[in-house]
């Protein structure tokens, strides 16, 4: 079973997740667009769209979004599982009819507490997930969703924090596959910003640390989850 996997940055990639779904024995086939690797037309039996620092509709910056969103319309409209995270959430938000805006807000970062909502209690991802800690850095959001779309997770400041779409394609916020050393290389390639923003970088880094057994116990889950859909599940 493969999965397809777009990559945005080097800085942002499966963490968690390379280990969690080859424990399910998916091979992740990575494609890195920003190397010059051109964007697939079609999936394998699943997809993950991942994060990066590009907003969703800077086309003329990151020239690859726009294959992106149409392979995310073609999955869907084939039925290939598929999974967005941050990014990649956002970029199947826009793809479909949804709205992805500056969050009014501003940054969400550091490990924020996420909730399920009554949706998730049957949902084939989601199902059996408490209030559970979550990796946010983000300052766009999902201002609308799609047409369609169940809303399956919020949070504060940004409640559209998870969403699926159809029966086997979801969108969530926040980075379920970030590892506390992915996260400590996100804030210290910005860590200027952050202090200038009132954050104490080394106070973000240990609380995403603190909670890593939380996390790993939340999303873990998902994945495997995930993989087990793309299976055919």
């Amino acid at each position: 079973m493969r999965i397809t996997v777009i990559e945005h940055e080097a800085d942002a990639g499966l963490g968690f997740f390379a280990g969690w779904l080859a424990e399910t024995g998916a091979v992740c086939e990575v494609v890195r667009p920003y190397l010059g690797e051109t964007v697939p037309g079609r999936a394998a039996d699943g997809l993950i769209v991942l994060g990066g620092e590009a907003a969703a509709w800077e086309d003329e910056r990151f020239p690859w979004l726009p294959a992106t969103r149409e392979l995310i319309r073609v999955c869907l409209e084939e039925g290939v599982p598929t999974l967005g995270i941050c990014l990649g959430a956002q970029l199947m938000t826009l793809a479909c009819g949804g709205a992805v805006e500056r969050g009014g807000p501003g940054l969400e970062v550091g490990a924020a507490e996420v909730v399920p909502l009554p949706a998730a209690a049957a949902d084939p991802l989601f199902a059996g997930l408490g209030p559970a800690p979550a990796v946010q850095y983000h300052r766009d959001a999902m201002t609308e969703l799609p047409p369609g779309a169940v809303p399956l997770v919020t949070g504060d400041p940004y409640p559209n924090q998870a969403y699926r779409l159809g029966e086997r394609a979801w969108a969530v916020q926040f980075h379920p596959e970030a590892t506390p050393d992915i996260f400590a290389g996100w804030t210290a390639g910005t860590a200027d910003h952050l202090t200038d923003l009132g954050h104490c970088v080394d106070d973000l880094n240990a609380g995403v640390k603190a909670a890593e057994e939380r996390l790993i116990a939340a999303w873990r889950p998902l994945a495997q989850a995930f993989a087990r859909v793309a299976a055919g599940g």
